[in-house]
């Protein structure tokens, strides 16, 4: 009679388990082995590091509108998948100025709502980094 060691079948799964890290560890691309530096100072800058400033005013004496909302919205494009509707939506400080990070270059649509003003929303093109944007608001009409 032949004696065989009996394994149970949670041993086997947890060698597996721990075969198959080893060898994803062992095997990982070079990109993540060495992590990429940041950029330099002098480097051309990207949509990554946009940043826009939008100085929103009203009335007729251009006073600053602060606590308003400001969407900047645009559409990310795909080449195979569909193209995906994004929006990044920021306040105005007591200076009635709002600064959008990363802001994407290109075509965006810029939306200005506040409370007591007429709503503002107009297209823009966004060609340099620092771009600035100047926005009056109008009261709205009086109903009788």
């Amino acid at each position: 009679m032949k004696i065989r060691p009996r394994i149970s079948f949670g041993v086997v799964l947890w060698l597996a388990a721990a075969n198959a890290c080893l060898l994803a560890t062992a095997a990982r691309p070079a990109w993540a082995q060495n992590p990429p530096t940041a950029p330099k100072a002098d480097a051309a800058p990207t949509s990554a590091n946009t940043r826009i400033k939008i100085t929103v005013t009203g009335g007729d004496n251009n006073a600053a509108v602060e606590n308003a909302s400001v969407y900047v919205k645009y559409v990310e494009e795909h080449k195979i998948a569909k193209d995906k509707k994004l929006e990044l939506n920021v306040k105005t400080s007591r200076e009635g100025v709002a600064h959008v990070p990363n802001a994407p270059a290109g075509r965006v649509l810029i939306q200005v709502v506040a409370d007591g003003w007429k709503t503002y929303g107009r297209w823009y093109d966004i060609t340099d980094p620092n771009q600035e944007f100047k926005i009056h608001l109008e009261r709205p009409p009086k109903w009788y």
